[in-house]
């Protein structure tokens, strides 16, 4: 929790995701490579929404490898 911020964490667990490839998840229809992902079903368009919407209630969005695979994506939203 912080003062006077809604924080939301989301983990998953899933393909080792290098550091250097995350910023490129949050822009439009970037996706892992499917050898990573395991499909090629979706069209990479849910961080990219996640962080439009984030942005337009003047909120911030991170995400960090996590140990083992995946992601962990914190939200920060103004009260």
């Amino acid at each position: 929790a912080q003062p006077g911020c809604a924080v939301l964490v989301v983990s998953n667990t899933g393909p080792m995701v290098p550091a250097y490839e995350i910023e490129n998840l949050f822009e439009p229809f970037r996706r892992l490579r499917t050898e990573r992902t395991g499909s090629d079903k979706g069209v990479g368009l849910g961080l990219s929404i996640v962080r439009s919407v984030v942005r337009a209630h003047d909120g911030t969005i991170t995400a960090e490898p996590r140990e083992g695979g995946g992601l962990v994506v914190r939200v920060v939203l103004p009260q």
